[in-house]
């Protein structure tokens, strides 16, 4: 029988010595239809997706689970093929608290490690809530003893900023590896972006279409990149979609990012950006739309201390 042509996905270095591939399937969602999750981490693997990125407050690190597990029975890949990335939640801050948290996500995910451990935002909460202040150094110790145990062969952060990051940076004896937060091409980051390569931490990219794909009410007016005729006129050049455009943008930064989709079709063409190239003209064009408009503010953590916007 003749297995299908997958589509090679770059890898970039990790500072901790592993290699990470440039694009994921991202799985946050609002809401989702009973194994939806599982249903397009298994066409993300069998389209060539070999990172699958999740978190603990997603509350859908089983289903991921059933889908990698389902792939690695199916023999389609291997458990070292596979670079899985899972997040701490904020009510988990505490140093004592950061392994049985870990040990809970490696459960659900049905795996002995994962690739890379996060925590998910620099602000610490109570199951309410309520800010606890608890110091993101504290944190990151409990981040390390999982990396000496063996749960996570990598570690890093998500969503934390320039200060944050510089005194995590100097505190830790293991670095992060990398920063996740939005960059896209109507929030393009190049400062913290920058700032990571300069310390050698990967800037990753959550919400990498911005406002390409957005549709919330909140966002209308906002959205002229969906009808500019510049970025049509790219994508019917290259014969992509618009977003295939925003993420090869993402990709020519040495930016890894995470398109999160739950159609087949959509989820085979996000990876389908490794067979063209812009250039320093096109690119310049992509990154004009910026308007510096965060899609997720994350305004809900605005009253607490570490809040990084």
């Amino acid at each position: 029988m003749c297995s299908k042509m997958v589509v090679q996905v770059s890898l970039v270095k990790l500072s901790s010595g592993y290699e990470m591939p440039m694009l994921g399937l991202g799985t946050y969602a609002r809401k989702a239809d009973p194994g939806q999750f599982r249903q397009a981490v298994e066409w993300a693997i069998d389209a060539g997706y070999r990172h699958i990125d999740t978190a603990s407050c997603y509350k859908n690190e089983e289903e991921i689970g059933e889908g990698i597990a389902n792939k690695i029975k199916q023999g389609v890949v291997n458990r070292q093929d596979l670079f899985v990335t899972t997040k701490l939640w904020n009510d988990c801050h505490a140093e004592a608290e950061v392994i049985p948290a870990l040990k809970k996500s490696l459960e659900k995910l049905k795996l002995d490690y994962i690739d890379l451990y996060l925590i998910h935002w620099p602000v610490s909460v109570n199951v309410k809530g309520e800010d606890t202040g608890i110091d993101h150094v504290e944190t990151w110790r409990g981040m390390e003893e999982a990396v000496k145990l063996g749960l996570t062969r990598s570690i890093g952060v998500s969503n934390f900023n320039e200060e944050q990051l510089e005194r995590l940076y100097k505190s830790a004896n293991i670095k992060p590896v990398v920063n996740q937060f939005e960059i896209n091409p109507t929030l393009t980051q190049h400062k913290l972006v920058n700032f990571c390569k300069d310390h050698s931490i990967v800037p990753v990219a959550y919400t990498p279409l911005g406002l390409i794909s957005e549709a919330r009410p909140e966002f209308i007016g906002k959205d002229v990149i969906k009808t500019d005729p510049k970025l049509g006129e790219l994508a019917q050049k290259y014969g992509k979609t618009q977003a295939q455009i925003a993420l090869r943008y993402l990709i020519q930064r040495g930016i890894p990012a995470l398109p999160k989709s739950f159609t087949k079709t959509r989820i085979e063409e996000n990876l389908n950006i490794f067979d063209f190239e812009l250039t320093n003209t096109e690119m310049d064009i992509v990154d004009s739309y910026n308007i510096d408009h965060r899609c997720v503010p994350g305004t809900v953590f605005a009253n607490c201390k570490n809040y990084p916007f």
